[in-house]
């Protein structure tokens, strides 16, 4: 039996304690680390992978009389990232300082943007699901801001039994802080939100979202209330650099804080950890506010100025981002939402797809993208980029298909064959005499010897008409599955004598 949840989305959104219903806020600040040759305000290469404090120029280092120099390549990076996002774009914007102290830190300070950052206000729309029967609900995320700011460098606890290492290599590395408003009401929710934020900057060509080598992390705000009531008193869990240690990290965070609530505590400001290994968070310090951190214009740096026709010329080569691409595929392909939907999420399996259904029935490409070739890659560990199968040779299966050269079944093993081994999909099928039987005498023939063979069932099958498939099967058992299943069914049918 398949349980139906039949709660209101409002419903679904509230989490059960011990004394009625909570609900979550959520509220992210997303770090994506800029694609650019070189650093936000020095030519010092941002390449991961290189040998500790490789690429680390004086002002990366912070020695003295070394001055910033913005990277225009970034300040465009950013501005399209904005576009993408739906966001207004400020043609004037200011560099700060934030000041605090930290080993990885070698200024003292950290150049960001506070009060007039490079972009404002937009939104993204995020699909959630799919649910038990495969929908999705789209919800709206308003976009707080989008601003620029240099990256620390990284301290290594573990290469020393008394001493950390520091490593600058990350230092002066530019990110954009895209922060969320609170609109996020469960983990899967804020999951879907960086996913889709994820797919947006990938498409756009802004950041690679490689989280696994932290180009793309976020803060997670939690904070949870009372149905309705006023917004609670949130956490700030720093640095998580996975999709699913997010919303691993939102439940226990969420739980945590309606424990101490219902017992009559309450939740003080601060920042955390999220432990994977452990499954839970765990206090760092008490979380700062702006006044902390006393900003203040950096003095090295004039404002950032740039005009509207700056602006357009950027926007006029953007890339087709994932929603209008998915809306596309549904109209002009006649794609379900869900088949769209996953066809959009990874930009490399967009372009795979639209490869293989050019000049192709949309629908039957989209079965095998998605069924075949990614469950292949799914089963094997591989991405698509890595696939075996070309877009070339997964269309020239298709149109076999289509054309009634193999079958659906032949098309399978077709399939195995090139994966395993290459090969032109033409070539296979005459070389391994793999085309599928349409002589409807030989068919026949096959037919006939089947119902010989088995009188006892032929009247069972007359009793009985869904029988008929049996025959079916073993017809096409008997000419190792190469004949035209359209056609067995029907001489079996007409043999037999039934509708």
């Amino acid at each position: 039996m398949t349980l139906i949840d039949t709660r209101t989305p409002e419903a679904k959104r509230l989490i059960s304690g011990a004394t009625g219903d909570w609900e979550i806020i959520i509220g992210l600040e997303v770090h994506a680390q800029v694609t650019s040759e070189a650093k936000l305000f020095s030519g010092a290469s941002t390449a991961f992978g290189a040998p500790p404090n490789a690429n680390v120029s004086l002002v990366d280092a912070a020695m003295p009389g070394m001055l910033p120099v913005i990277n225009e390549e970034c300040v465009k990076q950013a501005i399209r990232t904005g576009l993408g996002l739906k966001a207004e774009i400020n043609h004037k914007s200011v560099f700060d300082r934030k000041n605090y102290f930290y080993p990885d830190l070698p200024q003292g300070y950290q150049i960001s943007q506070f009060k007039q950052p490079i972009v404002g206000e937009g939104k993204v729309i995020v699909s959630v699901g799919p649910d038990r029967q495969g929908e999705f609900e789209d919800i709206e995320v308003g976009i707080e801001r989008l601003h620029l700011e240099q990256d620390a460098g990284k301290s290594m606890h573990d290469q020393h039994a008394t001493m950390s290492y520091v490593d600058l290599n990350r230092s002066g590395v530019a990110l954009m802080e895209i922060v969320s408003k609170p609109d996020m009401r469960s983990a899967d929710e804020a999951k879907a939100y960086v996913t889709k934020l994820r797919t947006i900057v990938r498409y756009l060509g802004t950041c690679d979202g490689n989280m696994d080598e932290g180009s793309l992390r976020a803060d997670v705000n939690v904070s949870v209330r009372r149905p309705g009531g006023e917004f609670g008193t949130r956490c700030e869990i720093k640095n998580v650099n996975s999709i699913r240690f997010i919303g691993q990290a939102i439940e226990y965070e969420a739980r945590r804080q309606i424990a101490i609530l219902e017992d009559g505590g309450k939740i003080d400001q601060e920042t955390r950890l999220f432990d994977p290994n452990k499954g839970e968070t765990r206090s760092m310090r008490s979380k700062e506010e702006a006044h902390d951190y006393r900003y203040f214009p950096d003095p090295d740096l004039l404002p950032l100025e740039f005009d509207q026709a700056y602006v357009d010329a950027l926007a006029k080569d953007l890339p087709e981002l994932p929603d209008a691409k998915k809306a596309r595929l549904i109209s002009s392909l006649g794609l379900s939402t869900y088949d769209a939907s996953i066809l959009v999420s990874e930009k490399a399996v967009a372009d795979y797809f639209e490869k293989v259904a050019a000049g192709r029935d949309g629908k039957l490409a989209a079965n095998w993208v998605i069924n075949d070739l990614l469950g292949a890659l799914n089963k094997a560990g591989k991405g698509i980029e890595n696939a075996p199968v070309s877009p070339d040779q997964l269309g020239a299966v298709i149109d076999l298909i289509k054309e009634g050269t193999i079958s659906g079944k032949i098309a399978k093993d077709l399939f195995e064959i090139v994966w395993n081994e290459g090969g032109d999909p033409r070539q296979l099928v005459e070389s391994r005499g793999m085309k599928q039987v349409t002589d409807t005498g030989a068919i026949e023939r096959a037919v006939d010897e089947v119902i010989s063979a088995n009188p006892d069932k032929v009247e069972q099958a007359r009793a009985k008409p869904s029988m008929a498939g049996w025959f079916v099967g073993q017809v096409m058992k008997a000419t190792g599955g190469k004949a035209n299943p359209q056609a067995v069914n029907d001489l079996v049918k007409a043999k037999l004598g039934i509708e």
